[in-house]
């Protein structure tokens, strides 16, 4: 759990305008901080297993903000995983057409 001046200062970091506490960035930023302490928690007691689930949820739910934020506002997205040093698997974009270079790639893999 984050002490109040830690959690202030990740909100002074990271927010979007002066009032801002909850936006996507702030909200991820702190789950950050979070999932980092709990992974350093666990490194030491590896058997506290409700510690486990309380640190796989706020991974799930950073991982759904950060997909709400791809889609809404790309540019933030990455600046905040920059800023954190977090680790995506980019997804394949629907509907786009692939390059030429994409297409010449298949082709010799299926040659």
């Amino acid at each position: 759990m984050l002490d109040k001046k830690k959690k202030d200062k990740l909100i002074d970091k990271f927010k979007t305008h002066d009032n801002d506490t909850g936006s996507p960035e702030v909200q991820v930023a702190i789950l950050s901080a979070e999932i980092t302490e709990l992974t350093e928690h666990l490194k030491e007691h590896r058997k506290d297993f409700s510690s486990r689930r309380g640190l796989i949820r706020k991974v799930n739910q950073r991982r759904k903000l950060l997909r709400y934020l791809e889609k809404t506002d790309v540019k933030s997205f990455e600046n905040i995983v920059k800023k954190l040093k977090i680790k995506i698997a980019r997804r394949e974009v629907l509907n786009e057409e692939p390059t030429e270079e994409e297409l010449k790639q298949l082709e010799e893999k299926e040659s």
